[in-house]
């Protein structure tokens, strides 16, 4: 695995400032930008407990995990909407703004399907992929509405996640262009029960995107 380079810092988002956390190859430019979001009983934290940030920018990839409004060291940030509303897409394009990327690949579990949806339908020039794992309001846009969407998708849910995962697969499935990943005996937040898969998974759909 190459050296990486590690940071922290804030930044600023309609007038509030958002907590995150950041990592890289230390001696090349970055082959795409990955912006990790989290549930809500969960934080930037939990992706640097778990390696993937170290993960991702040993394998040559910039990764940027960020604190929603509300939680972990954003908790004094308020949200843009309420849980189970959709935030609106500007948004995440802040945020994007703020951390001057251009475009990202962006994984999105659980809470966080209220921010990441919005934007995959109103920027998706800007989203090269998209790696839902169980997120909130799918039920919120159409079939054709998910139909129009071009962008490579890497469905993720645990086998054992019989609401959120199902649920969610049911209006996921209808993007055109997906892949899907069920892991075997995990739970709603599947990425914990074997970070390994979980890494392993994500980095093999990474490397089809260049």
């Amino acid at each position: 695995m190459a050296s990486v380079v590690t940071k922290e810092g804030t930044v600023q988002v309609e007038g509030q400032q958002l907590f995150y956390r950041q990592t890289a190859p230390a001696e090349q430019t970055p082959r795409l930008s990955v912006l990790l979001l989290h549930g809500i009983r969960f934080s930037s934290d939990t992706w640097l407990k778990l390696g993937t940030l170290q993960e991702l920018a040993g394998a040559g990839y910039q990764a940027v995990a960020i604190d929603l409004p509300g939680l972990g060291n954003s908790k004094e940030a308020t949200a843009p909407a309420k849980v189970g509303d959709l935030a609106p897409d500007s948004f995440l394009l802040s945020v994007l703004k703020g951390l001057e990327l251009n475009s990202v690949v962006i994984i999105s579990p659980s809470l966080s399907g209220m921010y990441s949806l919005p934007f995959l339908f109103g920027h998706r020039d800007m989203v090269r992929g998209f790696i839902p794992v169980a997120p909130i309001c799918t039920e919120k846009f159409s079939a054709e509405q998910y139909s129009s969407v071009q962008t490579p998708t890497l469905i993720v849910y645990g086998q054992e996640d019989k609401s959120m995962g199902e649920t969610s697969f049911k209006h996921l499935r209808n993007l055109a262009n997906h892949k899907v990943h069920v892991m075997t005996g995990a739970q709603h937040a599947c990425y914990l029960d074997n970070p390994e898969e979980w890494h392993r998974t994500v980095l093999e759909f990474l490397k089809n995107l260049y």
